[in-house]
């Protein structure tokens, strides 16, 4: 079969890609697998299980619940909590393993599983592989290994995870945000109670949209991939800002008192700035992707700050932020990692620091975020190509060197092969959009021809 864990975990529609029985077959297989890795060697095993508020998160976590415990897993319900919260409780608690039922972004239908190590840090390629080898092994007849009596796991519901994340959150912020009103989109998701509760703890006036999760509504027409009704909100209300999350929270979007967008490039300029004024931006490094708009890198160059860049995926991130002890990474779509107090993008955190510069300083976001200039942007997909020619086409190579030498310093070119269908995406960014559109279109009908 094909691989099953993506880059955030295993997902898909949910009861139809993703079934009771997978969610409770990985749960036992990521049992077992952790077992023989020694993760739970001398001690009985303890699990930290949360999910968002989707309706098909009640049958799934009730079948991951169940595959932990039936491999003798304790295990402590969460409830409806954003992903990093759950990361943060697995670290605090001292937990074995997290479970985190999420589709993110996508639609409700979808869900998800993603499982976290101890510590509360995303399980290694080689743990993931071992436990889809395990699962599938097990669908084709191999026994499991089965305790009984008091080696079963015990399960209970653990309340406290919500003042415990949230304590966790107030506990980071360098100042109040005393004065400011701000308008919180919670895109019907896992935040809808969290980050209301730390806004308001930490002093702001909030208002919120998007806070009444039925199960059904995530995400749909609110959150970070629908910013319209925020932008309204914010401009009605008089706000200083505007913060949205998605479905599960690790992401965060703004928007400035005028009702601008703000992207997660802005969002770490704005912070990296912050930080290294605080001495905790380590080596003055931030850690981004190549989808970063270059005016995001020519800002931390004027600024005096150096920029890693990584392949997309927030995961790439965040192993590069690892292995060189870098503080701050993150994504243009509002992924941010401040690694010295998450393991994973947390979009409350992202948005609580945010405003707390703005609060800091008495600067409005929009004159905060004037550090950068976003360049025009223009992306076309080129589909039904060769993409595995991309890297290997003379023709496509003198394409792109000529449409770099004519955009010079204040441009850019990237060709990205889709990672799964038979596409290209071209990316030029310029100073001004018409000469990125007509860049981006003579390239486009280069990648046409050339890998056609």
């Amino acid at each position: 079969m094909g691989r099953l864990f993506g880059t955030d975990g295993v997902r898909g529609v949910a009861n139809a890609d993703l079934t009771a029985e997978m969610a409770l077959g990985l749960s036992v297989a990521a049992a077992h697998v952790l077992a023989e890795a020694g993760t739970f060697e001398g001690h009985r095993a303890t699990a930290v299980v949360g999910r968002d508020p989707r309706a098909s998160g009640e049958f799934l976590e009730a079948a991951v619940v169940a595959g932990l415990a039936s491999a003798g897993v304790d295990v402590l319900r969460v409830g409806v909590l954003p992903t990093p919260a759950v990361a943060y409780l697995t670290g605090a608690l001292g937990a074995d393993l997290g479970v985190m039922l999420s589709a993110s972004h996508n639609a409700m239908p979808d869900n998800g599983v993603k499982f976290f190590a101890r510590g509360g840090h995303k399980l290694a390629d080689e743990l993931e592989d071992r436990i889809e080898a395990v699962y599938d092994s097990h669908r084709h007849g191999e026994p499991w290994e089965r305790p009984t009596g008091a080696g079963v796991g015990r399960v209970r519901s653990y309340d406290e995870g919500f003042d415990q994340y949230v304590a966790h959150l107030i506990g980071v912020l360098p100042n109040r945000l005393d004065g400011l009103k701000i308008v919180l989109d919670e895109a019907h998701g896992a935040a809808a109670r969290v980050s209301p509760e730390a806004f308001s703890r930490a002093g702001a006036e909030v208002i919120t949209i998007g806070a009444e999760p039925d199960g059904l509504n995530i995400n749909d027409g609110c959150g970070s991939t629908h910013l319209d009704l925020l932008k309204a909100a914010v401009v009605e209300h008089g706000a200083a800002l505007g913060i949205a999350h998605d479905g599960d929270a690790d992401r965060c979007l703004a928007v400035d008192h005028t009702g601008a967008e703000i992207d997660g490039d802005q969002i770490l300029a704005v912070l990296a700035l912050a930080m290294r004024e605080r001495g905790v931006l380590r080596q003055d490094t931030v850690v981004a992707t190549v989808m970063s708009n270059l005016g995001f890198k020519l800002a931390l160059e004027r600024e005096g700050l150096h920029l890693v860049q990584t392949a997309v995926g927030d995961r790439y991130v965040l192993e590069e932020m690892k292995e060189h002890g870098y503080a701050l990474g993150g994504e243009q779509s509002g992924h941010v990692i401040i690694l010295d107090h998450a393991t994973t993008g947390d979009g409350t955190l992202t948005g609580l620091l945010l405003a707390a510069r703005v609060a800091e300083t008495g600067r409005t976001l929009k004159d905060l975020t004037g550090v950068m200039e976003r360049l025009p942007q223009v992306l076309i997909n080129v589909p039904d190509v060769d993409r595995a020619r991309v890297k290997t086409s003379a023709e496509l190579a003198a394409a792109v060197a000529e449409a770099e030498r004519e955009l010079g310093s204040t441009g850019r070119v990237l060709l990205r092969p889709s990672g799964t269908e038979p596409l290209v995406r071209v990316m030029v960014e310029a100073a001004d959009i018409d000469q990125a559109r007509a860049v981006a279109g003579r390239l486009a009908d280069v990648v046409k021809s050339a890998l056609g």
